[in-house]
């Protein structure tokens, strides 16, 4: 039977925003996914923006395979808590799968969000 338990996101300090300080990829990291091939990590993520002129932001999925790893949504000037990842799944893999972030603008997007980890 499966276990599911609610995780902060692996980037996080204590549950606070990760601020996205990255302009291109590598982006900073926002959380690292199971060594573990039978957990799965579902993530919500929000934005927040605190700049006074719309941002684009680009998630990296998993890895940076342009255009396929590659979600992007622009986030309105002084927007909070726009939803990004809507319980997207990353599963258990030898080699960690991370979810990346980076914006056009250093420093002046938020991350906020948690994991529910599935485990068989």
């Amino acid at each position: 039977m499966a276990t599911f338990s609610k995780e902060l996101l692996s980037a996080s300090t204590d549950g606070r925003a990760i601020k996205v300080a990255a302009t291109a990829t590598a982006g900073t990291l926002i959380h690292t996914g199971s060594t573990t091939a039978t957990t799965i990590d579902e993530l919500w993520l929000y934005a927040v923006n605190t700049d006074a002129t719309d941002r684009k932001l680009t998630l990296e999925w998993g890895g940076v395979t342009v255009p396929d790893d590659l979600i992007e949504i622009t986030i309105g000037a002084e927007a909070g808590l726009v939803l990004l990842a809507p319980g997207l799944l990353i599963k258990g893999n030898s080699t960690a799968l991370l979810v990346r972030a980076f914006a056009a603008t250093a420093n002046v997007v938020d991350i906020h969000g948690y994991v529910n980890r599935i485990t068989a």
